[in-house]
């Protein structure tokens, strides 16, 4: 029994690790959880930012309403004056700047500062509506018309159209991100990056098309007379949003966020 216990013991300390391989081990582990910890970190700081923005904007809106609007927002809206229009689109550029350098700021390359940019802009989008909701009541469904942008031309659809897209966008930037989670540069292939862009374009079309259909005549018009594209809002009402389109859009998205993840599992296997 003694002989066993003592060549038990040899054994032990002959397969023991040593001190290098075990400081290794350690170090290794304390990289994975500070990098997660710095994920979340990140993830729940940028989702702070993407909420105040949210608040602000819609605390913008909630005043223009009471200045400009007060009887609500309906088609066809009334002209903003000519000085509050520039003001109206220079304030949507500087919004866009602002989510910009948020990526910038929050990511280590192209491709995290791309998600992280996504990220902030879909919490905003999404926290917009939300406290319209609280504060006005508004919108009253998911189906109300709302202009969604400014620049070039005004991008309408119902709300539920550009929800979707925001959680279509968290979804695919926290992907990113937890790919560069061991630190791990990320990268698009040429055919996902086409996806994407095409995706985008498709929705964008979707959301400008029944605005452009109504007004081109007069875009091009306004455009030959150097006055402001948005000249004729006034007399615009939302007629169709063509969920088709839109759903073609969505999916080119989707199936580069699917062709994402097929490439990072094999390139993590």
């Amino acid at each position: 029994m003694v002989c066993f216990l003592t060549f038990e013991k040899y054994l032990q300390n002959y397969f023991k690790p040593s001190r290098t391989i075990k400081k290794i081990a350690c170090e290794l582990f304390t990289l994975k959880y500070k990098v997660k910890m710095k994920l979340t970190n990140k993830v729940v700081w940028v989702a702070i930012f993407g909420i105040a923005m949210g608040y602000l904007e819609s605390a913008v809106v909630i005043y223009l309403r009471e200045i400009c609007y007060p009887g609500g927002f309906y088609f066809p809206l009334k002209p903003l004056h000519k000085h509050l229009a520039v003001v109206e689109l220079w304030r949507e550029a500087a919004t866009i700047v602002m989510l910009v350098a948020i990526g910038l700021l929050s990511g280590r390359n192209k491709a995290e500062r791309f998600a992280w940019f996504l990220f902030a802009f879909a919490v905003w989008d999404i926290f917009y509506y939300v406290f319209l909701y609280l504060f006005l009541g508004w919108p009253r469904s998911l189906f109300t018309w709302d202009i969604l942008f400014l620049i070039p031309v005004p991008w309408v659809g119902p709300v539920l159209a550009p929800v979707l897209l925001s959680l279509t966008m968290i979804v695919f930037a926290l992907s990113i991100c937890r790919s560069a989670e061991n630190v791990r540069k990320v990268r698009f292939p040429a055919g996902q990056v086409w996806l994407m862009v095409s995706g985008s374009l498709v929705v964008i079309f979707s959301f400008t098309r029944d605005y452009i259909r109504q007004e081109g005549d007069f875009l091009y018009s306004n455009l030959r007379r150097g006055e402001s594209l948005l000249a004729n809002l006034s007399g615009y009402v939302p007629e169709h949003f063509s969920w088709l389109i839109f759903s073609v859009g969505e999916a080119l998205i989707l199936l580069a966020y699917v062709l994402h993840l097929v490439s990072d599992r094999k390139v993590t296997a």
